[in-house]
């Protein structure tokens, strides 16, 4: 083939013309599509990239840059694209024949073109019903071809605008959320772009109101900043409200704005209801609307379930006790028949307690005792891990929360994720357990309560000295230090966990101690090594080598390891390339592809960074359900570069993932102690090294040693040890939720 004549644009990306010959691969959800391309000087290039709607007979000017593929050869990847419909008779013939439109095929297509030529278009458009004059459509058909024809139009339309602002895959996510109107609402006021579509941050709906000619002192830009600044702290750091003077400050930093502008702007916020505010303590906290919402209704609900739960008399309490002893041949201690009794005459009760100190058996004795009295009991967790385990441990079906409630991708108006559980079609359950209640988040726990029925009790279960939730909120911590509930704290170590090394120094850790490193023959060791580079080697080693030679079966799947940091030598960053080149080579047995600076090739082991609550699942057993939630690790089966998707393995849900949306995929042989939580790993290696010192904490090294099931594995620097038990520093979270627990506020809104 000759060489395709190209021309370079402003940008540096290349321009080519022409006609799209046949679409080959094509995906309704996100607009990727790879296309031949029929080209200007009769050339035929294969193009790629977000296309959406894209259609035979098409004419278009794509921008983008050469790539090679190993399989595939030379393709053209398109980063935006211009379209243009066809103009003479039988290039429409043929744009309609392709199916471009739903409801015409090649047969009607004949039918309209023979009879409107040339005005085909305009006539689809604009005078639908004339349709209708040609046998075998009907008036509705006429309307429905005509609506979907305005659509795509539509998307034609936003293309165009937004080009110079965003990419295709954004351009995309804002038609689908805003339909034929997203270029009115963009004009009118560009930063509802960053309000309402996800992926578009401030930052990118502030450049495009400059590009625009906006004021930078206007009123939309004001309020929309400051909002931003509320959201990017919710997702950032977990904040659920900010102090006032605080959200000011970085307000007035966000905007490049005076202070007296950006009260202005908050007050009419505050006016409009945008923005919530409270005084707690004499500080005035603001909340976004929404976050204001779910804090609002877990104070309620939660208030409401402990007084009108029915109590079952105390007398039958200490029966139910000394059965269950009976019948498990275990004799209770003193803590744990208290949080036996507050469950049992309690509408909320809270039980905390560190590895060893016998939640699990409270939990079996509470499913007992309430099957016994007629109760149905459900089992929840945050995580697939957390419920698997809680499943194995109660021998009773145990779900995430979202599958609990149901979840389905859609809300009341048609986007987004929802539940099908809810206030309105309320959890049949008399008793809810929710374990691992620390990674709870705000949003989360709001849901799970608008689905359990006045009258139900709820027990909610969890280890309050783990690293608080990934999303805004420290739901547990609040929940005890609000001291408005029944709540029962586990200290004891009971004889059988005390023979591990891995409990006893996890409570030793977390009361501030050195624990026990100089043993050699117990669940935890310790291996010295002075430099980030030798502590990385030696992790590798003892993934590859040491731990599966030493233990064999008991290995496979079950190694993992928790790091600090995604930075440094010893980091999450380093370690994934350096494990995955040790343990997952390059091979012509094995398809891999590359996105961005990743090789993903099959049998790599990889996670989810984000919820996408799009993504559909199917179990060997025909099970299906929707979403993929950020923490889930899974393994790559398989890498299909023609139909540009992998098969990936989330602990037996099998999900097909389109290979735009790899941004939401890292590597997993080594994760940070955040992602770890709600899991436990047979075998855990915890690298020791210099990371930033606002991640060495006491809680991140007990967070990480809990996750170990049968050994922990410290490898570097002693001092790190010393430095981590020592900082027991932890991250401010605002929230009112314990304050309006303990007390009303005093209520601006």
């Amino acid at each position: 083939m000759a060489e395709q004549m190209t021309f370079a644009t402003g940008d540096g990306l290349l321009e080519l013309r022409g006609s799209i010959e046949q679409v080959i691969y094509q995906n309704a959800e996100n607009g990727y599509a790879v296309c031949d391309l029929g080209t200007e000087d009769n050339d035929l290039v294969t193009i790629q990239g977000t296309l959406p709607y894209i259609s035979e007979g098409d004419g278009v000017i794509v921008y983008g840059r050469w790539i090679h593929s190993p399989k595939y050869g030379r393709q053209f990847a398109v980063e935006r694209y211009e379209r243009n419909l066809p103009a003479d008779a039988n290039a429409i013939l043929r744009y309609l024949s392709s199916r471009a439109i739903k409801g015409i095929g090649p047969k009607t297509a004949q039918k309209i073109v023979e009879q409107f030529g040339e005005d085909t278009f305009d006539v689809i458009e604009n005078h639908p019903d004339w349709l209708a004059e040609i046998p075998g459509i009907s008036s509705k058909k006429a309307q429905e071809i005509s609506a979907d024809f305005r659509e795509k139009s539509g998307i034609r339309s936003a293309m165009l605008f937004f080009r110079d602002y965003f990419g295709a895959a954004l351009t995309v996510r804002i038609y689908k959320q805003w339909g034929s109107s997203a270029v009115d609402r963009a004009k009118e006021n560009p930063y509802r772009l960053c309000d309402e579509i996800e992926g578009i941050g401030f930052e990118k709906a502030d450049a495009m109101a400059r590009k625009m000619g906006l004021d930078t002192g206007s009123p939309a830009r004001m309020m929309s900043g400051i909002c931003y600044v509320l959201r990017a702290n919710s997702a950032q750091n977990g904040h659920v409200c900010l102090p006032e003077e605080k959200l000011i400050a970085a307000s007035c930093a966000t905007l490049g704005a005076e202070e007296e502008a950006c009260r202005a702007a908050l007050d009419a916020l505050l006016n409009s209801g945008r923005i919530k505010s409270e005084r707690w303590g004499g500080t005035r906290f603001l909340y976004d609307r929404y976050a204001y919402e779910h804090e609002l209704y877990i104070a309620m609900k939660l208030s409401l379930l402990d007084r009108v739960c029915i109590p079952v008399n105390a007398p039958d309490v200490h029966a139910f006790i000394e059965k269950a002893e009976r019948a498990s041949g275990i004799a209770y201690a003193a803590n744990q028949k208290k949080a036996i009794y507050d469950a049992l005459v309690s509408g909320v009760m809270i039980l905390t307690g560190g590895p060893g100190t016998g939640k699990t058996t409270v939990v079996r004795a509470l499913i007992d005792i309430f099957e016994s009295i007629g109760y149905d009991v459900a089992l929840a967790a945050p995580t697939g891990r957390a419920a698997k385990r809680l499943s194995e441990s109660t021998a009773r079906e145990a779900k995430t929360i979202h599958r609990l409630l149901e979840m389905e991708y859609a809300d009341n108006e048609g986007r987004g994720a929802g539940f099908r559980r809810g206030e309105d079609n309320v959890l049949d359950e008399g008793v809810i357990i929710i374990d691992e209640a620390s990674m709870v988040d705000n949003a989360l726990m709001c849901a799970l309560l608008k689905a359990i029925k006045p009258g139900a009790r709820v027990i909610i279960i969890g280890d309050a000295d783990q690293l608080p939730s990934v999303g805004a909120g420290n739901v547990l911590r609040d929940l005890i230090d609000s001291m408005r509930f029944s709540t029962v704290c586990l200290t004891e170590i009971f004889r059988q966990a005390q023979k591990s090394l891995i409990v006893t120094n996890a409570h030793a850790i977390n009361r501030g101690e050195m624990p026990r490193i100089d043993v050699k023959d117990n669940d935890f060791f310790f291996l010295a090594r002075s430099s980030d580079r030798d502590i990385a080697l030696t992790v590798a080693d003892l993934y590859k080598n040491r731990l599966p030679r030493a233990y064999g079966a008991l290995t496979e799947g079950g190694i993992q390891v928790i790091t600090p940091s995604r930075r440094g030598e010893a980091g999450t960053d380093h370690l994934n390339m350096l494990l995955q080149q040790s343990l997952n080579p390059s091979s012509p047995e094995k398809r891999e592809y590359r996105h961005r600076d990743t090789v993903f090739r099959e049998g790599d082991r990889v996670m989810q960074t984000k919820n996408n609550y799009d993504l559909t699942w199917e179990r060997p057993n025909g099970e299906t359900g929707t979403g993929v939630f950020n923490g889930d690790i899974g393994i790559i089966e398989r890498i299909n570069i023609a139909a540009e998707c992998m098969e990936i393995n989330f602990d037996d849900r099998h999900v097909v993932y389109d290979l735009t949306i790899l941004d939401e995929l890292e590597h997993a042989y080594a994760i940070t102690v955040h992602k770890s939580q709600g899991s436990e790993y047979p075998f855990v290696i915890i690298p020791m090294y210099s990371a930033p010192v606002m991640l060495l904490t006491r809680h991140l090294l007990y967070t990480a040693v809990t996750r170990a099931q049968h050994m922990v594995i410290l490898v570097g620097r002693e001092d790190v040890i010393r430095t981590m038990i020592a900082n027991h520093r932890q991250s401010m979270r605002y929230t009112g939720l314990a304050h309006r627990l303990a007390a009303p506020p005093h209520n601006e809104n």
